[in-house]
């Protein structure tokens, strides 16, 4: 086992000034840091989140304002007097908007209550009062409303009514003026700035590592190729070809070799960490992978940082702490959003069991909320891969997991799959055995029912993991580690990287690795190496873990899958 911690992590980054400062629930650091410089440009108009997301709610009271935003709801009452919900983006809660003609001059309203709907852009002009009505604090009385963009609503596709996550998908141009996909997308800016927030008041660099590459960093070969060879109108008998073998001559594309986009930007930024010591990446990456489960994407974003001078040890120690960080932060200003959440995901959930669309059986989903507490509290659980496997095995063994494949389901009758599984903890599609990639179903069994708490296993077999991996003494492991997180599975992959030429190369010798491309990276071990590790975490799948979706497709704005690519 690695040493046991013996030295506190903060989950705020020291800073030049002595520490992070705090935020109201919908505050964010930018901003707190724009007002303390005084560089935030002045707007023409007062943004909701200035009224609405005040400590003392009622501090425009009797001001006069001027607000834009969209409309969520519009309700008339008679010919004379409407309520508008109005949201401007910049904060979950909306304004309530009253339009009354008898108190404003002749014809100021009438735009509103000729051209008003869901959807529609409005300016207003008016004075913030106390609300009598429970649950909000102020509201606007409207003294002018100028409709900036009306809205067919015969044809709008946002319709005021409940939506499914799946219309949602459909429409991934327009899903963003719903709550449910703003707070996730408050969310998912939350977590990047708190991921620059973290790592930047840790003394780390930022690298801009490339996107187009000549190396496989993970050796997967799922890579998307990048070429001039074909445009528009090439005929097939226009690409250049080796004579002897037929293959394409990418001597003569654009680059002169083939080139593709990267799966990761750690091989770089290794060579940063050489002489910053500690560098991060925050970048967009690719992967030509032919799924379409609810778990992957051909386009998602990475988050790499390498640390010299450090162990294995050191690089859980820096997953965990940036891990709270990021689920701390939005715990801090996203708070709204996360209750909105929680209420959405109970919502569908009841819904669909009505539907019939979930086994009668089915537990309600643990509450966004306390899933969130559970990922700040104790350490999170660490143990080696073969420690994991004896876990697992011992669970089949003694029948609380059963496992059957796909293929044996195939071959059952419904009635007789059931009746096999009654009473079972569990029931796997893949084996169990020593040496196995660990699936999804393993790893989310670990930490939603063994240990009810992320997890980090570490030391796995050498044959299932990157060949820059340091080699343990056994020569059977390397000195990897995953972060297991409840709900998801591998949040983060990381590892102690090999600082010895001469073993990185045998390594590379071992899996008939071509080395020439790559001589670049391994000479970094010739020159003034140390000890250093690292790891990555795919961004989507922290934004996955703050908001409680199980579709990794609704958490990046616009998803590039098998298939997909829209807009």
């Amino acid at each position: 086992h690695p040493p046991a911690r013996t030295h506190t992590h903060t989950h705020a980054p020291p800073t030049r000034t002595g520490g992070v400062q705090q935020q109201s629930s919908c505050g964010t650091m930018a901003e707190a840091e724009g007002k303390r410089s005084g560089s935030l440009f002045k707007r023409s108009r007062t943004r909701l989140k200035e009224i609405l997301c005040v400590a003392d709610e009622k501090a425009f009271v009797g001001k006069e304002v001027t607000v834009c935003g969209w409309t969520q709801t519009i309700r008339f009452q008679g010919q004379s007097m409407a309520f508008i919900e109005l949201n401007d983006g910049s904060c979950t809660g909306n304004l309530q908007v009253i339009l009354n003609k008898e108190d404003a001059a002749e014809g100021k309203l009438d735009d509103a209550f000729a051209k008003g709907g869901t959807g529609v852009s409005l300016k207003v002009k008016g004075k913030i009062v106390a609300s009598p009505k429970s649950g909000q604090a102020v509201e606007l009385i409207a003294d002018e409303v100028i409709v900036l963009g009306g809205v067919d609503a015969a044809s709008y596709p946002m319709p005021k009514k409940a939506l499914t996550l799946e219309y949602m998908r459909e429409n991934q141009n327009w899903r963003i003026r719903t709550r449910t996909m703003r707070a996730v997308q408050n969310i998912r800016n939350q977590c990047a700035w708190a991921t620059h927030a973290f790592f930047q008041g840790h003394g780390f660099k930022y690298v801009h590592t490339p996107i187009l590459t000549g190396a496989d960093c993970e050796g997967a070969g799922e890579m998307f190729s990048v070429t001039n060879l074909v445009k528009e109108g090439t005929k097939a008998t226009d690409i250049p070809v080796h004579e002897k073998t037929g293959e394409v001559d990418y001597t003569k594309d654009f680059f002169g070799k083939q080139v593709n986009l990267t799966v990761s930007g750690q091989l770089n930024v290794e060579t940063y960490a050489c002489a910053f010591s500690d560098v991060y990446t925050f970048g967009p990456t690719f992967r030509a992978e032919k799924s379409k489960t609810t778990r992957h994407l051909a386009e998602f974003w990475m988050i790499e940082p390498e640390i010299c001078f450090a162990t294995l040890e050191d690089d859980m120690a820096l997953a965990e702490d940036y891990v709270k960080f990021c689920v701390g932060k939005v715990f801090e200003n996203c708070k709204d959003d996360v209750d909105l959440l929680a209420q959405f995901h109970q919502r569908e959930f009841k819904t669909k069991m009505k539907q019939g669309k979930l086994p009668k059986d089915s537990a309600a989903p643990l509450l966004l909320t306390d899933h969130l507490k559970g990922l700040l509290g104790k350490p999170y659980k660490r143990l080696s891969y073969t420690e994991a496997i004896e876990i697992l095995e011992k669970e089949i063994k003694e029948y609380r997991v059963i496992v059957i494949t796909e293929e044996e389901k195939n071959k059952m009758k419904p009635k007789d799959y059931r009746k096999k599984c009654k009473g079972k903890r569990a029931v796997f599609e893949f084996p169990v055995f020593w040496g196995v990639d660990l699936a999804s179903e393993h790893e989310k069994f670990l930490t939603d029912k063994v240990f009810g708490q992320p997890v980090i296993l570490y030391n796995y077999p050498k044959d299932i993991k990157a060949f820059y991996m340091k080699m343990n003494d056994d020569n059977k492991t390397v000195q990897a580690m995953d972060m297991l997180v409840p709900g998801i599975g591998e949040l983060i992959g990381g590892s102690a990287r090999e600082d010895d030429y001469g073993k990185l190369l045998d390594r590379c010798k071992e899996l008939k690795m071509e080395t020439e491309p790559l001589q670049w990276y391994l000479d970094l071990r010739k020159f003034g190496s140390v000890p250093h590790a690292g790891f990555g975490l795919g961004f989507e799948r922290l934004v996955m873990l703050c908001t409680g979706m199980n579709n990794i497709k609704d958490v990046i704005p616009f998803p590039r899958a098998w298939g997909l690519c829209d807009f």
